[in-house]
Formats: structure tokens, C-alpha cells, sequence
């Protein structure tokens, strides 16, 4: 029985792929959500819950080499350039051999050398001037490399973004920005903070091309961002790309989301999920048996529940440590200094090179 060609070149084992690093995505997730409520998570929980689609979809569309910038609903873009769940709980959990020691949470880390993907600056829109910075390495050195930025529809009112974006079209840098639009900027609706009717028509004031495509749909982000990967690669420089979506947890997990319109989460869930609108084109539309991805299920199941028995039994961070990478010689520093306790040893050791005047 034939069925019909995946789109854009795809083939069927890319299609499960596909599947499988979106069931990896909020599987991670919902543990992640299990241990948060056990106290195990320091700092905050933020969720892609709905919005799967929208970083797997897009991170599949590049080559090894490409860079990409995440945002902290990103997580599956991270996965699918390589990122593993073990990294991610025990940087969540701030163990001492978690990516970032302990020093960082969430999914704040980054792997510029093996995975080519860039650490996040919270702070919004920040990462447009970043990536537009790498990107012009890019083009300067005659790579043929891209790289994609993702913000949220309330960085596209900063100044950042702004800035960013206006400079990589200007120096047609190989850039593809990609706005989620999931209609809130914590807690401020889109319609709030823009009066404009579309995001993707700021496009027009740039100089740039825009597309704007389903966020919900994964193949239907893949083809456009794959055609913006595509015209970026070819010198043509920025592409900016708006995806509808729907954020269905709140800004983190302790936000009740009362701002929320009452039964809108709930018509989402039940017409949008990203996950089973997929599941129904591949069981209906390309002809998968639900074995298959049943299968697939119970592989990502398993390699969640063994991660996370590594990264509980994970050490936790080291006092000393951290002072590794911050100072030149962290050896020379007294061992009563990091206890906070004050001591004459403390008081007359000689401080190296570049220290300010001021006492910490």
C-alpha cells in the first residue's frame, strides 16, 4: 500500500523522528514537573506545554553546523541538536555536574564547539543582536552556515530585537528570527503590547522576507523554516518568521495563569495539541501503525525514568568550585574566604591582579 511522500523531502523515518523528539520534549517536561513539586528542581519551571511543535519543528530544519538560539520554551529545539535529558535534570536540579556546575538553572547552558547551540540571555529580544553578531562571522568568513534566534511576540516590542534584527538586515547576515507568538507575554496579552495586526509584517519595515505559518503543525513548521534556512544559506540574508501558537501553562510553573480567559486553555488543549493533531496525520494521513509510535512512547518513557534516577544520584555542587573559572588561580584564594567568615587571614591576603577596591 503506498502512501503519500512526506513534504519537503522527509522521509518516514524522519517523520517518527519528528515524533519522537516532540514525546521527548514533554516527557522531559512532565518530570520535570514531578520533581519541581518534590522540591527537587531549584528555581523555576517553564514549560513548552503546547508549543512543541514549534522548537522541534524549526531546530529540524538545520544542518550540524548551523547555530541556534533557544529561549526557556525551547527545550526540543535543544534536544534535537543534541542536548540530553540527563544534562537538562541536573541543570534544573543545580547538581555539581550538571553543564554549568550548579552556577546556572534551567536550560541556560550552551555548546558552541560539538552542538552548536548558544547559552540564553533572559532578558528579551537580547539574543537578536547576539546571534546577528555570529551570524556575521558567518558571512565574513564565507561559511556557509545559518543561524536561528528565537523570541516570543513580546520581545519584537524591545529595543533588542529591534536593534538586532535591523542590523543583520542591513549586513544580510544568514539569520532566521523566529517569533512564537502564543499570545502572552506573561502575563499581558499580545493585543496589549502591539498594535500591530500581524507580527510578521514588521517584517516590511526591516527590508526582509516573513512568512507566517500553524506553530501547532510540525511538518507545516518544518517546510517554512527550511525555506527560510535555505534562502538565509544563500546569501540573501534575514528571514523573519512568525509562528502561531498557544502557551497552555503559565510564564513558570508557579504562575496560576487567573489572567487567562476563562475555557481558552481548554479549546486549545482539546483542537491544538501539537502532539495528537500529528499523531492523527500519521496514523490517518501516512498510513503508521500506532504500534509504532506506542513503541516510541515506552523508548522515551524508559530514557526519561533512567536519567532521572542518574541525576538524582548526582552529586550536589561543591562550595570550592565554585570559584573554578572566575578567578585565575582559585588555589591561592584563603578557604575561609567562600565560608563568609571574617578572619584577619581574610583581611590582609593579597588580593590578584585586576581585583576592584571594593569588599564583596
Amino acid at each position: 500500500m503506498s502512501h503519500p511522500t512526506p513534504p519537503s523531502g522527509l522521509s518516514r523515518e524522519q517523520l517518527l523522528e519528528l515524533y519522537r523528539w516532540m514525546r521527548l520534549t514533554r516527557t522531559l517536561e512532565e518530570r520535570l514537573v514531578a520533581l519541581y513539586r518534590q522540591t527537587k528542581v531549584v528555581g523555576g519551571l517553564f514549560r513548552s506545554l503546547g508549543q512543541e511543535a514549534c522548537a522541534v519543528g524549526s531546530a529540524f530544519a538545520l544542518q550540524r553546523r548551523d547555530v541556534l538560539s533557544p529561549l526557556i520554551r525551547n527545550l526540543g529545539s535543544m534536544l534535537v541538536k543534541g542536548a540530553e535529558p540527563i544534562e537538562i535534570l541536573r541543570q534544573y536540579m543545580a547538581k555539581g555536574d550538571s553543564p554549568t556546575r550548579g552556577r546556572e538553572l534551567n536550560i541556560h547552558f550552551g555548546d558552541v564547539v560539538d552542538r552548536n547551540f548558544v547559552g540564553q540571555i533572559s532578558h528579551l529580544g537580547d539574543m537578536v543582536p547576539v546571534m546577528a553578531g555570529v551570524t556575521l562571522t558567518f558571512k565574513m568568513r564565507g561559511e556557509p552556515r545559518v543561524g536561528l534566534v528565537y523570541v516570543g511576540d513580546g520581545a519584537t516590542s524591545t529595543g533588542a530585537f529591534h536593534e538586532g534584527i535591523n542590523f543583520a538586515a542591513v549586513q544580510k547576515c544568514p539569520l532566521v528570527v523566529v517569533v512564537e507568538n502564543n499570545g502572552y507575554a506573561y502575563s499581558t496579552p499580545t493585543s496589549k503590547q502591539t498594535a500591530a495586526a500581524q507580527l510578521v509584517d514588521k517584517a516590511i519595515g526591516y527590508g526582509v522576507p516573513g512568512a507566517r505559518a500553524d506553530g501547532n503543525d510540525v511538518l507545516a513548521v518544518y517546510e517554512v523554516t527550511r525555506a527560510a534556512v535555505d534562502h538565509a544559506r544563500s546569501g540573501h540574508g534575514v528571514v523573519l518568521l512568525e509562528l502561531m501558537t498557544y502557551r497552555r501553562k503559565g510564564h513558570a510553573e508557579h504562575d496560576s495563569q487567573s489572567y487567562v480567559p476563562a475555557g481558552e486553555i481548554e479549546r486549545w488543549a482539546e483542537q491544538n495539541d501539537p502532539i495528537d493533531r500529528y499523531v492523527a496525520r500519521l496514523t490517518g494521513e501516512f498510513g503508521f501503525d500506532l504500534a509504532a509510535l506506542t513503541a516510541i512512547d515506552e523508548e522515551v518513557r524508559a530514557t526519561v525514568d533512567a536519567a532521572t534516577d542518574v541525576a538524582e544520584a548526582s552529586p550536589p555542587c561543591d562550595g570550592p568550585d565554585a570559584l573554578r573559572g572566575v578567578y585565575v588561580d582559585p588555589a591561592t584564594m584563603p578557604s575561609l574566604w567562600y565560608r563568609g567568615e571574617a578572619t584577619s587571614a581574610v583581611a590582609t591576603h593579597e588580593r590578584p591582579a585586576g581585583w576592584g577596591t571594593h569588599d564583596g
